[in-house]
């Protein structure tokens, strides 16, 4: 890319549990690099990332963030047997919302928009307005894990079940450029590999397995039968790939950053450090393959 003339950017970021995290890295470069993000367009995780930054609390997050070991992301988790999801998500998203407090998005210092999916009709719900902590909470409401939000007379998802990089609602005027951040991108590299602590036989077996903040594979075993949230995480990412695909041919982004789905699992937050690391090298490799 050449930076001489330093374009100002539109972000559009995706979805994609704590794979998001690589936006934080993606954002501190194009900063480092002296561009200017005029506006941040996110899905899910994408959209708590921009959201965060927009808002002036990104900083916050991400040294909140870099805290967190396996066990902490645990009693986060506020389980529930509720109908609609395993987890209410009031505990972490009541962090969140102690660091950006009671905000307008239309009074946000930068551009900020937040997608959902209406539950029921399946329409796209974005957010340009309001309240920043419902967008937020709305849009990263990961069916069948997250409680679904409720909004209006409706039920509001996850935006990542129907746009999870949402492209299409990014306008560049003048000399802007895009960039956008998939984090759903095939695996060209080395997962990010956890310690091998407190791995037991019993882990292997529990149901929640695979990407659980606290339990993980066994690599050298191979590969074990899938449970729940393997077939969950695994088939959402496989739709949402498909659909960034699509998106990415029909508004292709002048920086495309790709980071692989095997960076970490769903829940993996407390690998922090090293995704975001990833994120800011993804971004560097990125701008070497761009003609902008």
């Amino acid at each position: 890319m050449n930076t001489s003339s330093k374009p100002k950017v539109k972000l559009v970021l995706a979805s994609g549990g704590a794979r998001g995290m690589a936006h934080i890295g993606v954002i501190e470069r194009l900063e480092q690099e002296g561009f200017e993000i005029v506006e941040v367009v996110g899905c899910s995780m994408g959209a708590v990332v921009g959201g965060l930054y927009a808002s002036g609390e990104l900083k916050a997050y991400k040294d909140w963030l870099l805290t967190l070991k396996r066990a902490d992301i645990f009693k986060l988790m506020d389980f529930t047997l509720a109908k609609h999801g395993f987890v209410k998500g009031e505990k972490v998203f009541s962090t969140i919302l102690q660091m950006i407090g009671p905000r307008k998005i239309e009074d946000l210092p930068i551009n900020f928009t937040a997608v959902a999916t209406d539950m029921h009709t399946g329409k796209e719900i974005v957010f340009k307005e309001g309240d920043l902590f419902q967008a937020l909470r709305a849009s990263i409401s990961i069916p069948g894990i997250f409680t679904p939000v409720k909004y209006a007379q409706t039920h509001l998802i996850d935006g990542g079940v129907i746009n999870p990089l949402p492209l299409n609602l990014v306008k560049p005027e003048g000399d802007e450029i895009v960039v956008a951040v998939d984090i759903n991108a095939p695996n060209p590299v080395e997962a990010i590999q956890e310690t091998p602590a407190e791995e037991t036989t019993k882990d292997r077996k529990n149901w929640l397995s695979l990407n659980w903040p606290f339990l993980h594979k066994d690599e050298k075993a191979g590969p074990i039968d899938p449970n729940l949230v393997d077939v969950l995480q695994t088939s959402y990412d496989h739709m949402q790939n498909r659909l960034i695909q699509l998106m990415v041919k029909a508004y292709p982004p002048n920086v495309l950053v790709k980071i692989p789905r095997n960076t970490c699992g769903m829940f993996d937050f407390h690998k922090a450090r090293e995704v975001i690391e990833l994120g800011a090298r993804e971004y560097d490799r990125a701008v070497e393959k761009s003609v902008v």
